[in-house]
């Protein structure tokens, strides 16, 4: 996969990246307004992966406006990102699979949250990075 970004990010926002847990994610209801929580999520080559149900808030906001934002929990040290995420339903890469299994103690993001649901991810590649007050 391609990284959509011109220049590298700086080491220490990868290694933010890397081992972070949350992030904030931002998405819009159909109203408009924002509907901001924290996840968990995995990024790779350019795009951030967020497990979550199928019929949750943010799933049935960006079937409805892809459009989103991310936020790393720092505040002295913004990285916010946006971009226009993609729901995936059941086609998830084993690479990224085997990602949230690493970073979260053998969590697997494939697993139903219940019988009812199904599980989908949020593919997000990254459009425009907000790094330390400069956008890139």
């Amino acid at each position: 996969m391609t990284s959509p970004r011109s220049t590298p990010l700086p080491t220490d926002v990868e290694a933010r990246l890397a081992h972070e847990p949350n992030v904030w994610l931002c998405t819009l209801r159909r109203d408009g307004s924002p509907h901001v929580t924290p996840v968990w999520f995995v990024y790779a080559d350019g795009v951030w992966w967020i497990g979550c149900d199928g019929r949750s808030v943010k799933a049935r906001n960006v079937a409805a406006d892809p459009r989103v934002s991310l936020a790393l929990e720092d505040g002295a040290a913004p990285v916010v990102a946006e971009g226009v995420a993609h729901l995936r339903r059941g086609d998830f890469p084993t690479e990224v699979v085997e990602a949230f299994a690493s970073k979260y103690g053998g969590w697997d993001v494939t697993e139903p949250v219940s019988q009812e649901g199904d599980r989908v991810l949020l593919e997000i590649p990254v459009r425009r990075w907000l790094l330390a007050g400069t956008a890139q």
